[in-house]
Order: C-alpha cells, then sequence, then structure tokens
C-alpha cells in the first residue's frame, strides 16, 4: 500500500481546490494515496467521513480539528459523513491510552449522541443530499459474532495488528489490553467499509493516532474491491509543547452546558502569541491573506488578533450571538466594568453562610484543578479578588468581598479572569 507523508513543503501540488486548501492551512499530516485521492476528487464530488466515539455528552476541542476539515471539505462541494459511535462506543478505542475506558450502558450512550449531535449540527449543512449524522450502531448491532468472525476474522492478523503504535505502546507499558479493545480496529474497519457500501463514502478523516485503524480500513475495502482512501490530521501541541485543548479545568467542551460560551471565548483569547496564525488556519473561516496580516501585529495589536481569533472560532461552535456577546462580556470584565457584565459563574448565595474558601473558589470555578494547584498559584502571587492581590491560602470568601450589589471578580494571573455572581 502506498502510504504517503505529506507537508506543505511537498513537491505534488494536487489539482483538486479542497486539498490544496488543507495542505495550505496545516490540516495535512498523513494520506495512504495522495495522487490517487487527488485525481479521484478532481473527477467530482467525494464523500468523506470523520468518527466520534459516544464517551461523554459533549465533543471537546480536540475533536475540533477533524470537524473543522469536513468543514472546509463541505464548504468546497464534498459530502460529509459525521459517524456517531453508538456501537464501537461500548467496546472502546485502545489507541495510546494507558487504561481501558469505563463501559457505559445504552441509556448513557444515547444521552451522550443527543449532546454530540447538538454539536454537529451548528457546524454543517446536514439538509438532504448535503450531509448526514450516521449512527455505526445501525450495523454493528445486527452482526452476530459468528457470522462476523467467518466474513471479516480472516482479514486481520495478529501479527500486523501488532505492529500498531496504539498497540504496542500499551504492551510496552505493561498496561493490559483487552480482547474488546483489540477488536476496536476490526469494527473502524468494518464502518468504512459499510459506509462505502451505502453512502459511497471513499475518505475516512481522522487524527494521527487513527493512521493504524484507518489503514485497516482501506486495506479492508481493497480486499472487497473498493478503492477507499485515508488521511490523517497532525497531533496539535502548543508552541509550549502542550497538548492543545488541555487546561487546569480538563478538556475544553463544545456545548455550552459543559463549558459557559464566554470560558470557551476566553479559552481561545488566552491563546500564546506563537500559536494565533496557526490556530486562525486551523479553527477560523478567514482567508489565508487576512490571517498573514494579523500575524505580522506585535504587542498590544496582538491581542486585537486574540480577540477575533476568539470570536470567530466561538461564531463557528456556538453562533455569531452568543460570540459578539461572549467579546463583549470579556472587554468589559478586562476593563473593571463590573456592573455591565454578565457573570461568567452563578453560586448559590447561601455558599456564602457556609464560609467558601479561596482555594476551593478557584476549583470550582476551573482556575484550578485540586486545592494543592490552587495553593501553588496564590502562594506564587498569581490571584487577585476585586484586584487586590491575596497571599493566604485559608482566606475565606465572605459577604464583605461581594461588590456591584452580587458580584466578585477573581483573576489568575493578567489572562484569566471570572465574574462570580451571588444569588
Amino acid at each position: 500500500m502506498n502510504q504517503t507523508v505529506v507537508n506543505t513543503t511537498n513537491a505534488f501540488r494536487p489539482k483538486s481546490e479542497a486539498l490544496q486548501l488543507l495542505i495550505d492551512r496545516g490540516f495535512m499530516h498523513q494520506t495512504t494515496d495522495l495522487e490517487a485521492l487527488d485525481a479521484k476528487m478532481v473527477e467530482g464530488p467525494i464523500t468523506a467521513y470523520a468518527g466520534f466515539d459516544a464517551t461523554a455528552d459533549s465533543l471537546h476541542v480536540g475533536h475540533l480539528l477533524p470537524l473543522m476539515a469536513m468543514r472546509w471539505m463541505q464548504k468546497l462541494g464534498h459530502k460529509p459523513i459525521l459517524l456517531v459511535g453508538g456501537g464501537t462506543t461500548r467496546i472502546g478505542d485502545p489507541s495510546f491510552r494507558t487504561e481501558s475506558r469505563p463501559m457505559l450502558d445504552d441509556t448513557q450512550i444515547a444521552h451522550n449522541l443527543a449532546g454530540i449531535s447538538k454539536t454537529v449540527e451548528r457546524l454543517f449543512d446536514l439538509s438532504e443530499g448535503e450531509g448526514r449524522i450516521v449512527n455505526n450502531a445501525e450495523w454493528l448491532d445486527e452482526f452476530r459474532f459468528l457470522e462476523f468472525l467467518r466474513d471479516f476474522g480472516s482479514n486481520f492478523t495478529v501479527n500486523r495488528m501488532l505492529t500498531f503504535d496504539s498497540v504496542r505502546s500499551r504492551l510496552e507499558a505493561q498496561q493490559p489490553l483487552t480482547v474488546l479493545e483489540f477488536c476496536y480496529m476490526m469494527l473502524q474497519a468494518v464502518d468504512f467499509v459499510e459506509l462505502s457500501k451505502r453512502f459511497d463514502c471513499s475518505l475516512q478523516i481522522g487524527g494521527s493516532d487513527q493512521w493504524g485503524n484507518i489503514v485497516n480500513g482501506v486495506d479492508l475495502g481493497r480486499r472487497a474491491g473498493k478503492q477507499l482512501f485515508g488521511l490523517t490530521l497532525p497531533l496539535l501541541t502548543t508552541a509550549g509543547g502542550s497538548k492543545m485543548g488541555k487546561t487546569a479545568q480538563g478538556a475544553v467542551w463544545l456545548n455550552s452546558d459543559r463549558l459557559t460560551v464566554f470560558g470557551f471565548w476566553q479559552f481561545w483569547r488566552n491563546t500564546a502569541d506563537a500559536d494565533v496564525a496557526r490556530f486562525m488556519k486551523l479553527f477560523t473561516d478567514l482567508p489565508l491573506s487576512e490571517i498573514n496580516r494579523l500575524a505580522e501585529l506585535k504587542g498590544a495589536e496582538m491581542n486585537e488578533a486574540k480577540k477575533i481569533l476568539a470570536t470567530q472560532v466561538t461564531g463557528i461552535v456556538h453562533g455569531l450571538d452568543a460570540a459578539q456577546s461572549a467579546m463583549e462580556q470579556g472587554e468589559a470584565l478586562f476593563a473593571g466594568n463590573v456592573e455591565s457584565s454578565e457573570p461568567t459563574h452563578v453560586m448559590p448565595l447561601a455558599r456564602l453562610a457556609t464560609r467558601i474558601g479561596l482555594l476551593e473558589l478557584m476549583v470550582d470555578t476551573g482556575f484550578a484543578n485540586s486545592n494543592s494547584e490552587a495553593r501553588r498559584l496564590v502562594r506564587s502571587g498569581a490571584v487577585r479578588i476585586n484586584n487586590t492581590l491575596v497571599m493566604e491560602e485559608d482566606r475565606a470568601i465572605s459577604e464583605g468581598d461581594i461588590s456591584a450589589g452580587d458580584r466578585l471578580v477573581i483573576a489568575v494571573g493578567k489572562r484569566r479572569k471570572a465574574l462570580i455572581a451571588f444569588k
């Protein structure tokens, strides 16, 4: 199988507008056969899919990269399938994990699928003939075990499966890998072939950690007489080397009932200078010429570029009105206009009577993962309440800290602020 590693300096220049755009904006990592895929896309629109298991009731920033790649594909005339894993969620993908996923029951999976659909429906045109959400339980639930082994088992060898990095890393770390998880890559390969049969889907897009699973699907399709393609996206890290989308409070969720719209906006507003242009290319619809112009800004002007980044991404994920409100809320809060700002967090007034501690409050607002982490931030002189530096670790919040009627401002460093209303 021809496996092509692609980067922006590759001598091959696709004729397909969509593939060239994905390269120019930084989406491309590997493809199974770039030239053949390019030729197919030049012939006419293709159908592509990206898959998401229902392990939570919201997708997060880590999922936004394949979603944006698929969104650009649709903008340029191709058809997206968003595959939700109602079936595979019961198994669990072992890719680069150190332990098995917790098993979810059908009720929890159904709840999670509904939350994921809310996100996807905002990002794509899912009208008839334009795009669709598909649940792999439609066919996986129909398989009987012996029939599945008979029809597909001979197409997979344990020898080859053991060569994939996602499996080998678990075994080398002497972490258990269950038969359920080992079968996951077979199920994902079957998904690809089923989507090909049902919807003429010929391309799977996924993260770089999915390369082995995607190649399995391409190979299974070849055995069935179908030409399928895989395209993986780069592993996103910040300029500081940390994994993109990881914060002290955990994942950056795409649904507002998991993370407020302002919290989402503020995450992007706090992007490091060195990451602004790259994230604009990947997570906004701004033209490259405008991104290149904004990338040249320095000092205080770069802060304006960060606001544009935050508002653009928030507009795509939550809608333009919500993004505009979040931007106005951020500007008012950082300008000190507490009275005119919408609160970022609302807590029961009764909590003040129980002497809520500063450390506890920092954990509740997501500024720290634990009391010990909050304590380190206080000791470092990073924490302010109502613009006053706080150095006492055992500091309690009282009614005397409340200003503007019912509000308190807590800040960690220069970039992170929360306006807490007690009602």
